[in-house]
């Protein structure tokens, strides 16, 4: 076997070219139309009819934009009867103009403004879209960077506003201040006009921690300072700063938050009368005195889960799925066994956009499905809901139906998908898309570049509710962590099966899609039943799970996959892990693997030295590297258009040959 050893090294000159050249390769075996498509793809992400999402705060609304004048994209605010009217936007942060003008290729990460005030805001920019990002402090009055305001360098940093002049900072502060997954061990009180390097230790994890993060809930009456120290991906202890940090004394794997003077819980196991999978609520005040008589305001059932919580000035706002259908869920703050529900469609996503609870009880709502494109909700809890704004339909759905089936898996699991597209004829080409894992819901959504590239074409689009995913509440993830890993392909295997027994397709006409965990699962069915499907599309993905722990963010995901250094662990993985499973026997469908140089989460080499086994192999791949992109793969509507189309165009010329 060859060594490419070299291909761990992210930047080095030799990985680069061979990055390069082997991605220009696939480009140019592609057929001309893939131009036309991506053209038609950009047109869609661009157009000016889109729904600017908002987000309330105070007396305006903020949103954040890209289109063909603004690539990188530009952060605004009006207000709400602007927003409403014909709108017009007051321009805060052009980054476009920012990075021409610092000769940096900043993407947007997003904004933690200060609250309840709402005067100063924290940016955060990355350069090429990695997870690492430099932080400024931004003036909203003035519309400014604030001259000597906080300033962090590039890194992985958590950080929350405690008053003007207070922040609370984790960050890479040399050695001993990061976890062995990347993230900051410690939390620093920070002082307006220190030195950063100067700031106060406010509390220190450990380095086998995943992360530590420190946070104040600036609530007017109720302001508390917390410090979060999570274990691993499920469990952690919560601190709360009262005349120095004190624990709180729930189970590591239960969630926890507050509003107001209420504690609320998640738990993942029972816990006080709070079912897994619940939402239980107490006096915070109460418990901390020693109280544990919680009231039940969510109990799941074997089909329903809690999926989001997020509050009103008067009502807590409960995000659930009923068998993968959305609902939502309004309780008055107090009269918790008593909730209304409102009416949303049973095959679309209806997703809480926003909330103002420091100001009234607006509820801002968004629903889309695979072939209705988002329609956004105003209205205040307890009243009408109104259509304020509709996107465009950017492709034809004539004659489209959606629907779900349940297929079986090895163990008698039910798993529940989704089909779209139109079912006149069949067998037809059909596209699975699937994730299993980290309680990731999949649930249905518009996507113009998935309709342009293959629904319009004639091609079904499936989403499978695999286990490893949160569709049924802590349960459906647990039963397939670590040893039992396997049996998410079980769950894919199973769905792939079933298409073919409905005669919706055949495993000719069958493509595989998934990325990051999706596409681990991906790559695992490439070596595992590559009889079933006739191409797969394997995006920013792990592959190598013998040694995934000690590359980028890895060893913060062992609660999932389990640890290689565990000896009955490691033998577990060697089972399922696609890199050491690959082989010149059985043919393989031809495999489309990408990534990002800029992925600091997953680590690129997973995808390069799978692409090399393959070829090494003899088996039929290609292979795609973004310079920029981060663990997305694109880092602006043109990058995510030109991705789109490659993988698109890739997937009909190969289907086309099976």
């Amino acid at each position: 076997m060859a060594d490419n050893s070299f291909l761990e090294q992210i930047d080095s000159p030799e990985a680069l070219q061979w990055a390069r050249e082997w991605s220009d390769r696939t480009i140019a075996q592609l057929p001309s139309s893939r131009l036309e498509l991506q053209e038609r793809m950009l047109a869609a992400l661009n157009t000016d009819a889109r729904i600017p999402l908002p987000r309330r705060r105070v007396e305006l609304l903020f949103n954040f934009w890209r289109d063909a004048e603004h690539p990188r994209g530009i952060w605004r605010c009006t207000t709400l009867d602007s927003y409403l009217g014909d709108t017009q936007w007051r321009t805060l942060i052009d980054v476009d103009s920012l990075a021409a003008a610092e000769g940096e290729n900043w993407v947007w990460k997003g904004a933690h403004v200060r609250s309840p005030e709402y005067d100063r805001a924290l940016i955060k920019l990355s350069r090429g879209g990695a997870d690492a990002t430099e932080i400024r402090e931004f003036d909203l009055e003035r519309g400014c960077f604030v001259a000597d305001g906080f300033s962090i360098p590039e890194a992985k940093t958590d950080v929350s506003w405690v008053d003007l002049d207070t922040l609370l900072v984790g960050t890479d502060m040399g050695e001993g201040s990061l976890t062995s997954s990347g993230y900051p061990a410690h939390v620093y009180r920070w002082q307006r006009g220190q030195e950063l390097a100067a700031a106060e230790l406010f509390f220190a994890g450990e380095a086998s921690d995943v992360a530590v993060g420190g946070w104040h809930d600036s609530m007017p009456g109720f302001e508390r300072t917390f410090v979060t120290r999570s274990l691993d991906f499920y469990n952690s202890y919560t601190y709360l700063d009262r005349d120095g940090l004190e624990l709180i004394e729930i189970p590591s794997d239960c969630g926890f938050s507050t509003f107001r003077e209420w504690m609320f819980i998640a738990p993942r196991t029972e816990f006080s009368g709070v079912p897994a999978g619940g939402l239980g609520v107490i006096d915070f005040e109460a418990f901390l005195a020693g109280a544990r008589e919680f009231q039940l305001v969510f109990s799941p059932s074997p089909a329903t889960s809690l999926q989001g919580l997020t509050f009103t000035k008067n009502h807590a706002v409960l995000t659930l799925l009923d068998n993968v259908a959305s609902k939502i869920q309004l309780i008055r703050l107090g009269q918790w066994a008593e909730s209304t529900e409102l009416a949303v469609d049973p095959l679309a996503t209806t997703t809480v956009i926003g909330t103002s609870p420091l100001r009234d009880d607006e509820l801002w709502l968004s629903t889309t499905s695979f072939d209705q494109p988002a329609t956004l909700l105003h209205g205040f809890a307890g009243g009408a809901m109104e259509a304020v704004k509709r996107a465009p339909e950017l492709f034809c759905t004539t004659d489209f139906d959606t629907c779900q089936h349940w297929a079986t898996s090895a163990d008698g699991t039910q798993i529940p998908y989704f089909i779209t597209g139109n079912f006149h004829t069949q067998p037809q080409p059909a596209l699975v898309h699937a994730y299993g894992g980290f309680e990731v819901s999949l649930r249905p959504y518009y996507s113009a570049t998935r309709g342009i590239g293959w629904l319009e074409r004639g091609g079904l689009f499936v989403e499978a509710n695999l286990r490893g995913g949160g569709e049924f509440g802590p349960s459906w993830h647990s039963q397939v962590t670590k040893s039992n890993r396997h049996k998410v392909w079980e769950d894919h295997e199973a769905v792939l099966k079933d298409l073919v027994a409905r005669g919706y397709t055949t495993p000719e006409q069958l493509a595989i899609r998934g990325g990051s965990n999706g596409g681990l699962l991906t790559a695992g069915a490439l070596v595992s039943y590559p009889q079933l499907f006739g191409a797969a599309v394997v995006q920013v993905p792990l592959t190598d799970m013998l040694r995934y722990h000690t590359m980028s963010a890895g060893a913060s995901w062992m609660a999932e996959y389990g640890d290689p250094d565990n000896p009955e662990e490691r033998e577990a993985i060697a089972t399922w892990s696609p890199l050491a499973g690959v082989d010149k026997q059985p043919a393989y469908p031809p495999a489309l693997v990408t990534t990002s140089t800029r992925d600091d989460r997953v680590h690129p080499a997973h995808a390069r030295l799978f692409a090399a086994a393959l070829r090494e192999a003899g088996q039929p791949v290609d292979y795609y590297e973004n310079t920029e992109g981060g663990h997305a793969g694109a880092a602006d509507n043109s990058q995510v258009a030109h991705l789109e189309a490659l993988i698109h165009s890739w997937l009909w010329s190969t289907l086309k040959k099976r």
